[in-house]
């Protein structure tokens, strides 16, 4: 976890409105939507302002020169998945990453994932859409695609066209990873404003995939952890603290061309960037019953403002030679943004996380936590060294246990009539 994954709820867009086929006019004039809570003052005593109403239900523009879901302002909802390519025809995965495509690009239109849809085609065959998104509007869905170190094996001769930064994650300190958890050919994040449309989203390509393709593992997750635009305010997670306030944001092209966007390596990937997922259960019961002062201590920021100790505001600059009245650094070196903000040599990472909550673990205690995920140009400088770090020495780490990981190679965006992954597969 970081400021990184643990520095930085919107309620889901309301339903009803503009039906999802009436939306599809506007994906092609370009309508993009507002982030969720629009620029916010905050008080002296760090409750935030009330938000002007946005449109949380318009389309995002599925082509451009990255793909949507990265820098798209962060939206509420997400439903991630990682498949398991299960055919070893290759010309049979590249007609499924065309079908996904010509499927993706209708459901972030507000359209149904198939011509006839849940009720238009024949009664005697399966409708070629489950249903449960008719009537609903697009709710900002992106639909985000990242290829596994695993796909890159002699199955589909892509074997030297595997970048060297698509590595595999090693295993740092502390962590307790299930194999169920983890891993994958082909990644999907479903962001949205309405969680039943980042479901069916997820739950069309499983179908169409049928027979190609398996789900490995999936993850649902609600309340942005992070703000990706400067329109939104600081979310906060589920320990209480605002999380991700020094996150990159999508008004800051430098920084982006900087930290996300790949540059150089295989001609596929030029544009796009590597997107990490980690499974973070955090022990709240434990972190319940923590003293303000002493979470406070952990986090090395003001649970209410979210202001670094011995500062004012929230986006106050860290300083580590604030005392107090003991002597003592007000921001100890063990703090979380303190190693998140001196461990990185100047590196960052764009977090794009969720909050999770998966029922019990069966001993009375809520299996909940953050769901991180982050892009960057190249995990190997960017977010390998920065968790290290924070696994080694963070004390949160007592209040965390890392259960799943997953590490993807995310292609740039897509012209006209361009299909997912023809880049790699030319």
């Amino acid at each position: 976890m970081s400021d990184a994954p643990l520095e930085n709820p919107t309620p889901a867009a309301r339903r009803g409105g503009v039906s999802r086929r009436g939306l599809f006019g506007l994906a092609g004039a370009g309508v993009a939507v507002a982030g969720l809570g629009a620029a916010a003052g905050v008080l002296a005593s760090g409750e935030q302002t009330p938000t002007p109403a946005v449109d949380t239900s318009a389309p995002v523009p599925f082509r451009g020169p990255h793909q949507a879901g990265i820098v798209t302002p962060a939206q509420d909802r997400m439903h991630f998945v990682a498949f398991d390519v299960t055919t070893r025809d290759r010309a049979e995965l590249v007609r499924l990453l065309r079908d996904w495509t010509a499927a993706a690009e209708r459901m972030t239109a507000g359209r149904e994932a198939a011509e006839g849809g849940a009720v238009g085609g024949p009664k005697d065959a399966p409708p070629a859409d489950t249903g449960e998104a008719l009537d609903l509007p697009a709710s900002a869905l992106t639909l985000t695609i990242g290829f596994g170190p695993s796909l890159f094996d002699d199955r589909f001769g892509l074997a030297e066209r595997r970048p060297e930064a698509l590595i595999d994650l090693p295993r740092f300190p502390r962590d307790d990873l299930d194999p169920r958890r983890g891993g994958g050919d082909i990644c999907v994040q479903a962001c949205s404003n309405d969680p039943q449309v980042a479901v069916h989203a997820i739950r069309n390509l499983a179908r169409i995939g049928f027979g190609k393709v398996s789900v490995r593992w999936s993850q649902l997750g609600f309340g942005r952890t992070s703000a990706t635009s400067t329109s939104q305010v600081t979310p906060r997670n589920l320990f209480g603290f605002k999380d991700g306030t020094n996150n990159l944001k999508a008004e800051d092209p430098a920084a982006l061309a900087q930290h996300v966007w790949v540059t150089e390596g295989p001609e596929w990937m030029v544009g796009g960037t590597y997107l990490v997922a980690r499974r973070i259960r955090m022990h709240i019961e434990i972190w319940d019953r923590t003293s303000l002062a002493e979470q406070e201590d952990i986090v090395g920021r003001a649970k209410g403002s979210g202001a670094p100790l011995g500062q004012r505001d929230e986006f106050d600059q860290v300083d580590p030679h604030v005392r107090g009245a003991g002597g003592m650094p007000l921001v100890a070196d063990d703090s979380h943004i303190r190693l998140a903000s001196e461990n990185l040599a100047g590196a960052r990472i764009l977090r794009r996380g969720y909050n999770f909550t998966d029922g019990s673990d069966g001993f009375g205690h809520l299996d909940a936590g953050l769901f991180f995920v982050c892009f960057n140009r190249d995990s190997r400088t960017q977010f390998v060294p920065m968790q290290r770090a924070l696994s080694t020495h963070d004390r949160m780490m007592e209040y965390l246990e890392h259960t799943g990981s997953g590490h993807f190679a995310c292609p740039p965006g897509l012209v006209d009539g361009g299909f997912w992954g023809e880049r790699l597969f030319s």
